[in-house]
Protein backbone atom coordinates (compact mmCIF):
# COMPACT_ATOMS: atom_id res chain seq x y z
CA UNK A 1 0.00 0.00 0.00
CA UNK A 2 1.02 3.90 -0.14
CA UNK A 3 1.40 5.72 2.84
CA UNK A 4 1.06 9.45 2.88
CA UNK A 5 1.14 11.64 5.44
CA UNK A 6 -2.29 13.35 4.80
CA UNK A 7 -5.51 11.98 3.12
CA UNK A 8 -5.26 15.10 1.13
CA UNK A 9 -2.13 14.78 -0.32
CA UNK A 10 -3.72 11.10 -2.57
CA UNK A 11 -6.36 14.02 -4.57
CA UNK A 12 -8.68 12.39 -6.29
CA UNK A 13 -8.93 9.00 -6.24
CA UNK A 14 -11.10 6.40 -8.33
CA UNK A 15 -11.26 2.48 -7.23
CA UNK A 16 -10.93 0.26 -10.42
CA UNK A 17 -11.19 -2.82 -9.20
CA UNK A 18 -11.93 -4.73 -5.88
CA UNK A 19 -11.40 -8.41 -5.32
CA UNK A 20 -11.26 -11.13 -3.12
CA UNK A 21 -7.21 -12.51 -2.14
CA UNK A 22 -8.63 -14.58 0.73
CA UNK A 23 -11.34 -15.43 2.98
CA UNK A 24 -11.86 -12.40 5.19
CA UNK A 25 -9.06 -10.32 2.44
CA UNK A 26 -10.51 -7.79 0.17
CA UNK A 27 -7.82 -5.93 -2.37
CA UNK A 28 -8.52 -2.55 -4.08
CA UNK A 29 -7.29 -1.29 -6.88
CA UNK A 30 -6.91 2.26 -7.67
CA UNK A 31 -6.27 5.29 -9.88
CA UNK A 32 -4.93 8.63 -8.67
CA UNK A 33 -4.29 12.36 -10.07
CA UNK A 34 -4.44 12.14 -13.79
CA UNK A 35 -4.70 8.53 -14.29
CA UNK A 36 -7.82 9.10 -12.23
CA UNK A 37 -9.50 11.50 -14.22
CA UNK A 38 -8.73 10.04 -17.69
CA UNK A 39 -10.56 6.68 -15.97
CA UNK A 40 -13.95 8.94 -15.36
CA UNK A 41 -13.10 10.28 -18.62
CA UNK A 42 -13.07 7.12 -20.63
CA UNK A 43 -16.18 5.67 -18.90
CA UNK A 44 -18.14 8.90 -19.37
CA UNK A 45 -17.08 8.85 -22.87
CA UNK A 46 -18.31 5.40 -22.97
CA UNK A 47 -21.57 6.32 -20.97
CA UNK A 48 -22.72 8.97 -23.62
CA UNK A 49 -22.12 6.92 -26.61
CA UNK A 50 -24.22 4.46 -25.10
CA UNK A 51 -26.77 7.34 -24.02
CA UNK A 52 -26.73 8.66 -28.05
CA UNK A 53 -27.22 4.79 -29.51
CA UNK A 54 -30.13 4.19 -27.11
CA UNK A 55 -31.87 7.54 -27.65
CA UNK A 56 -31.84 8.50 -23.90
CA UNK A 57 -30.06 10.60 -21.59
CA UNK A 58 -26.94 9.06 -19.84
CA UNK A 59 -28.59 8.58 -16.49
CA UNK A 60 -31.57 6.59 -18.06
CA UNK A 61 -29.17 4.11 -19.81
CA UNK A 62 -29.87 1.18 -17.10
CA UNK A 63 -33.88 2.22 -17.48
CA UNK A 64 -33.81 1.98 -20.89
CA UNK A 65 -31.49 -1.45 -21.38
CA UNK A 66 -34.03 -2.86 -19.10
CA UNK A 67 -36.75 -1.69 -20.79
CA UNK A 68 -35.33 -3.16 -23.84
CA UNK A 69 -34.46 -6.35 -22.76
CA UNK A 70 -38.16 -7.11 -21.17
CA UNK A 71 -39.34 -6.04 -24.63
CA UNK A 72 -36.71 -8.78 -26.41
CA UNK A 73 -38.32 -11.47 -23.87
CA UNK A 74 -41.73 -10.79 -25.09
CA UNK A 75 -40.67 -10.88 -28.18
CA UNK A 76 -38.98 -14.00 -27.95
CA UNK A 77 -41.92 -15.67 -26.39
CA UNK A 78 -44.76 -14.61 -29.02
CA UNK A 79 -42.04 -15.57 -31.97
CA UNK A 80 -42.08 -19.23 -30.30
CA UNK A 81 -45.68 -18.96 -29.88
CA UNK A 82 -45.83 -18.28 -33.75
CA UNK A 83 -43.81 -21.08 -34.31
CA UNK A 84 -45.38 -23.83 -32.48
CA UNK A 85 -49.00 -22.50 -34.28
CA UNK A 86 -47.56 -22.78 -37.03
CA UNK A 87 -45.59 -26.29 -37.22
CA UNK A 88 -48.89 -27.71 -35.00
CA UNK A 89 -51.08 -26.62 -38.41
CA UNK A 90 -48.64 -27.90 -40.19
CA UNK A 91 -47.93 -24.66 -41.95
CA UNK A 92 -44.24 -22.81 -43.23
CA UNK A 93 -41.31 -25.23 -42.37
CA UNK A 94 -43.58 -28.17 -41.23
CA UNK A 95 -44.34 -31.56 -42.62
CA UNK A 96 -47.83 -31.79 -43.54
CA UNK A 97 -49.31 -33.09 -40.42
CA UNK A 98 -50.35 -36.30 -40.55
CA UNK A 99 -51.86 -39.30 -38.69
CA UNK A 100 -51.21 -43.26 -38.83
CA UNK A 101 -52.34 -45.56 -37.50
CA UNK A 102 -48.94 -47.55 -36.38
CA UNK A 103 -50.51 -51.54 -34.50
CA UNK A 104 -53.84 -49.69 -33.30
CA UNK A 105 -52.01 -47.04 -31.80
CA UNK A 106 -52.04 -43.28 -33.90
CA UNK A 107 -49.12 -41.69 -34.37
CA UNK A 108 -47.93 -38.30 -36.09
CA UNK A 109 -44.29 -37.44 -37.02
CA UNK A 110 -43.03 -33.99 -37.68
CA UNK A 111 -39.81 -32.71 -39.28
CA UNK A 112 -39.82 -29.53 -38.29
CA UNK A 113 -36.70 -27.00 -39.10
CA UNK A 114 -35.31 -23.84 -37.36
CA UNK A 115 -37.52 -24.93 -34.10
CA UNK A 116 -35.11 -24.85 -31.04
CA UNK A 117 -35.15 -27.72 -28.74
CA UNK A 118 -36.03 -25.87 -26.11
CA UNK A 119 -39.71 -25.11 -27.61
CA UNK A 120 -39.88 -28.90 -28.69
CA UNK A 121 -41.49 -30.19 -25.64
CA UNK A 122 -44.72 -27.73 -25.48
CA UNK A 123 -45.07 -28.01 -29.15
CA UNK A 124 -45.53 -31.67 -28.72
CA UNK A 125 -47.76 -31.17 -25.90
CA UNK A 126 -50.05 -29.47 -27.82
CA UNK A 127 -50.06 -32.22 -30.81
CA UNK A 128 -50.77 -34.15 -27.73
CA UNK A 129 -54.01 -32.15 -27.53
CA UNK A 130 -54.95 -32.47 -31.48
CA UNK A 131 -54.31 -36.13 -31.51
CA UNK A 132 -56.00 -37.27 -28.53
CA UNK A 133 -54.89 -40.41 -27.83
CA UNK A 134 -51.55 -41.43 -29.57
CA UNK A 135 -47.94 -41.26 -29.95
CA UNK A 136 -46.10 -37.99 -31.50
CA UNK A 137 -42.55 -37.40 -32.56
CA UNK A 138 -40.89 -34.31 -33.52
CA UNK A 139 -37.76 -33.58 -34.90
CA UNK A 140 -36.03 -30.20 -35.27
CA UNK A 141 -32.55 -29.09 -36.56
CA UNK A 142 -31.58 -25.58 -35.26
CA UNK A 143 -28.49 -24.28 -35.23
CA UNK A 144 -26.80 -27.47 -36.44
CA UNK A 145 -28.31 -29.57 -33.82
CA UNK A 146 -31.04 -31.96 -34.30
CA UNK A 147 -33.30 -32.62 -31.31
CA UNK A 148 -35.90 -35.37 -30.58
CA UNK A 149 -38.75 -35.07 -28.48
CA UNK A 150 -41.42 -37.83 -27.83
CA UNK A 151 -44.95 -37.44 -26.58
CA UNK A 152 -47.12 -40.56 -25.10
CA UNK A 153 -50.56 -39.50 -24.29
CA UNK A 154 -51.20 -40.34 -21.03
CA UNK A 155 -53.64 -43.44 -21.86
CA UNK A 156 -50.51 -44.92 -23.37
CA UNK A 157 -47.94 -44.41 -21.15
CA UNK A 158 -48.62 -47.87 -19.41
CA UNK A 159 -47.57 -49.56 -22.69
CA UNK A 160 -45.34 -47.37 -24.49
CA UNK A 161 -42.30 -45.44 -22.96
CA UNK A 162 -41.04 -42.08 -24.72
CA UNK A 163 -37.86 -42.10 -23.30
CA UNK A 164 -37.25 -45.17 -24.71
CA UNK A 165 -38.70 -44.06 -28.08
CA UNK A 166 -36.90 -40.80 -27.71
CA UNK A 167 -33.24 -43.48 -27.28
CA UNK A 168 -34.06 -45.41 -30.10
CA UNK A 169 -34.91 -42.13 -32.58
CA UNK A 170 -31.55 -40.44 -31.03
CA UNK A 171 -29.19 -43.78 -32.20
CA UNK A 172 -31.12 -43.61 -35.97
CA UNK A 173 -29.75 -40.28 -36.00
CA UNK A 174 -26.06 -40.96 -34.98
CA UNK A 175 -26.78 -39.41 -31.22
CA UNK A 176 -26.24 -40.90 -28.15
CA UNK A 177 -28.55 -41.04 -24.93
CA UNK A 178 -31.82 -38.99 -24.96
CA UNK A 179 -33.97 -38.89 -21.96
Amino acid sequence: GTHVERTGDIGFFKIANEAAVAAGVRRIECLTGQAAADYVNAHDAKLSEMAAVLKTKPLDVAERVYGLMDERKKLEKEVAELRQKLAVSGGGSASKPEVKDVNGVKFSGRVLEGIPAKELKPLVDAMKKDIGSGIIAAVSVADGKGSIVVGVTDDLTGNHSAVDLVRVASEAMGGKGGG
